[in-house]
């Protein structure tokens, strides 16, 4: 089945980028991660997945993320876990498996808090729950901090390429969707695959995650020389893998 593609608008008149591969249920939904888009490696391949197991998968890009209109530097957690519920409300029927990556994994778990009733299963890929708070802004120089106060834009140094603008009003933000310690309410079940050598997202950092979610169904794999991205063949096939298991 051919994947279709379209814009969802939201109520600001700001539309946000989708494509949808028909099938069976439960509907795989992709929530990307932070600066990243639905024409991954990973958000690839799976829509490759779905298409093999004639499985029902939509992807979609958060508001100033790639195909989708808006200024990045304008995004907000709030904005962007509106999006995914959007995209849940208006895009998929019945029950969902949320695959989040980075960012993503803490929207899935801020989407299966709000409704818990639309999601079947969960599984994360290098989850960074409360990243703004307690990974970001940790890092912020006195120098930073000042060019923060004063222009209230950080530009963030980036091993991937050119620095980035961290707007004051995301790390505000971040911190009133804060989930760690927890306990994070989520009954569901959930896979996680870490990467023991993720320089963005510490192991431990998701493994307090997992740690904190309230069901009994949760499995923590850990790659020990998987990098932030796990997106080599090797880690495409665990996450096809914990799709599978799941039945999802």
């Amino acid at each position: 089945m051919a994947e279709t593609s379209g814009f969802l608008e939201r109520p600001d008149g700001a539309k946000l980028a989708w494509r949808a591969v028909a099938g069976a249920g439960p509907t795989v939904v992709w929530l990307g991660g932070f600066r990243s888009d639905m024409a991954g490696t990973k958000a690839q391949a799976l829509a490759d997945w779905a298409q093999d197991r004639g499985r029902a998968y939509v992807r979609f890009d958060y508001f100033g993320h790639g195909e989708s209109e808006g200024e990045f530097a304008k995004g907000t957690i709030t904005r962007w876990r509106d999006d995914a519920l959007a995209v849940l409300e208006t895009l998929v029927e019945g029950p969902a498996v949320l695959v989040g990556s980075s960012m993503g994994g803490w929207i899935s778990c801020l989407v299966a808090g709000a409704v818990p009733q639309r999601v079947a299963a969960m599984v994360l890929v290098a989850p960074a729950p409360d990243f703004t708070e307690k990974l970001m802004a940790p890092e912020m120089t006195p120098a930073d901090r000042a060019q923060m106060a004063a222009t209230g834009v950080w530009l963030r140094p980036s091993e991937y390429g050119e620095p980035y603008p961290i707007a004051r009003e995301l790390l505000q933000d971040g911190a009133r969707w804060s989930i760690l310690p927890g306990p994070v309410n989520i009954d569901c079940p959930v896979r996680i695959l870490q990467g023991g050598a993720d320089p963005d997202v510490p192991w431990r950092h998701a493994l307090e995650l997992a740690q904190a979610i309230r069901g009994d169904d949760v499995v923590f794999s850990l790659i020990k020389d998987g990098d932030h991205r796990l997106s080599r063949p090797q880690d495409l096939a665990r996450l096809a893998g914990a799709l599978d298991e799941l039945g999802a």
